[in-house]
């Protein structure tokens, strides 16, 4: 895993935790910590978290510049798109 690639998950996995503590209740809550377990499950030994803070739509801003980055250094870009998708269409 590159330095880039590194980083890029790192903010992957913030953003999605961020927006599961941000959530106005459990049911959203429960469907980003559900994203985030799926791509933990991308990439078992990863980078820890690191708190953000912001809005939802900033926040999946950030998780979608995240995203892409992650597959253009070389990702599984049909899981991370479909992991992306999800995110933005809540609730499910």
């Amino acid at each position: 895993m590159s330095l880039a690639y590194a980083i890029a998950l790192a903010e992957a996995r913030s953003c999605l935790a961020a927006l599961a503590d941000a959530a106005p209740d459990i049911c959203e809550s429960s469907h980003y910590e559900r994203l985030l377990i799926e791509l933990d499950g991308l990439h078992p030994v990863g980078p820890a978290l690191s708190p953000i803070h912001g809005t939802k739509d900033e926040l999946l801003d950030r998780l979608e510049v995240a995203v892409d980055q992650m597959i253009s250094l070389g990702g599984d870009g049909l899981s991370l798109e479909l992991l992306l998708v999800r995110a933005f269409d809540f609730p499910p």
